[in-house]
């Protein structure tokens, strides 16, 4: 099965197309006595316990792998948060299988450390797809197209800095974010899993975009709903206005579905919170 085809048939069997971004900010997590990958790991399953006697499923799900390198201290011995990673993929795998798992990691390098980069997301992790960017061109992107993975190329990011240079206008006036776009849809042709992360919180350049996508099932993820500022309703009015294929979207909220309380401490309620926020975001994104 190829990437395209797992994120039809996951969209397909949920009936949304939510990514769930799981990435632990220690300090908001409940259980504060336990070890660091004991606190991660278990607050996980617990959610995930939850989601699945709820039949809350979200169409993919997205660590990313800063938030669990940062509390490794590999001079000290000690990878906590490498392990607690391994944990989580793992409870993914078992309790959602057919999900696709994203990594975003956002690499990027010459052609030989990219190959070492995509075997580091592809093997060592065994993700279905990982982020990239595109700044070094075509011999740094596609050393990530394993056959049957995905990657996903920064196009229009979220972030306010992203219009530093994605909004500067070419030779052409086209801006910089179309012209990443178009490279994106050739290296597409040769590798069908290469898709585009665009931002919900640029909802001109989001409609730009999947207009040019529409007709290419360029896979797209689209960060930045929740504490962002994005709207997953108003995502999900500009794809259909734009004629894009609904089903290879994903709209990814992070924070507003690991630790949407913010700051420590957690509240008692904590699984209930997130619960009700994932079956907004579910009813928000759904097919």
């Amino acid at each position: 099965m190829n990437y395209l085809e797992l994120l039809r048939k996951s969209s397909d069997a949920t009936g949304n197309i939510l990514c769930m971004g799981l990435d632990p900010v220690l300090a908001a997590l409940p259980h504060p006595g336990k070890s660091i990958s004991n606190r991660i790991s278990d607050y996980f399953e617990e959610l995930f316990d939850e989601m699945q006697k709820s039949g809350l499923i979200p169409a993919a799900f997205k660590p990313n792998l800063g938030y669990y390198a940062a509390l490794d201290r590999p001079l000290d011995g000690q990878f906590e948060g490498s392990l607690a990673l391994a944990r989580v993929l793992k409870m993914l795998r078992e309790a959602f299988s057919g999900i696709p798992v994203i990594l975003d990691a956002k690499r990027g390098d010459i052609a030989t450390s990219s190959t070492n980069y995509a075997k580091e997301a592809f093997e060592a992790w065994r993700a279905d797809c990982v982020t990239v960017s595109p700044y070094m061109g075509t011999d740094s992107v596609m050393p990530f197209a394993f056959a049957d993975k995905g990657v996903y190329v920064l196009n229009r990011t979220s972030n306010p800095g992203g219009a530093d240079l994605q909004n500067l206008r070419m030779e052409d006036q086209a801006p910089l974010y179309i012209t990443v776009a178009r490279t994106i849809a050739a290296w597409h042709q040769d590798s069908s899993g290469v898709g585009a992360v665009v931002g919900a919180t640029n909802l001109k350049e989001l409609a730009d975009i999947a207009r040019y996508f529409a007709d290419q099932d360029i896979p797209m993820l689209i960060p930045g709903v929740g504490s962002q500022g994005g709207s997953a309703p108003e995502v999900m009015e500009k794809l259909r206005k734009a004629g894009y294929p609904i089903c290879l979207a994903r709209i990814n909220s992070s924070s507003g579905l690991t630790h949407p309380w913010k700051k420590a401490p957690a509240p008692d309620d904590y699984r209930e919170r997130v619960m009700a926020n994932l079956a907004k975001l579910i009813k928000e994104t759904s097919l």
